[in-house]
């Protein structure tokens, strides 16, 4: 199955704490269907003092459930479904509000 969201991406988030704020998909995990968003879910991690990094508390952004979030509409802006299509031959992903191409 072709993935509705890939990395570079701008996405909105659905639920949660982050609820209605926009990012960037930074990182995809399809085996745990998750994703990594810019300055989303940013949880503080305390590391250890290592001979490489220093210790101390480290934020970082966590996976989010891809079911949380939906694509920005590239010409509306708000949330959108993703759907298929094939144009030229190739299979191409669409914002369904808009109808809009997303891929080249």
């Amino acid at each position: 199955m072709a993935a509705k969201l890939r990395k570079g991406d701008r996405v909105v988030v659905l639920t949660g704490k982050d609820k209605g704020r926009e990012g960037e998909i930074i990182e995809m995990r399809p085996k745990e269907n998750r994703a990594v968003v810019k300055d989303i879910n940013v949880v503080v991690r305390h590391q250890r003092q290592t001979q490489n990094r220093p210790g101390g508390r480290v934020r970082i952004e966590a996976p989010i459930h891809v079911s949380n979030l939906a694509l920005v509409d590239p010409q509306e802006g708000g949330p959108t479904r993703v759907g298929f299509r094939m144009e030229d031959g190739r299979k191409v992903r669409y914002a369904k509000k808009s109808g809009e191409t997303i891929d080249g």
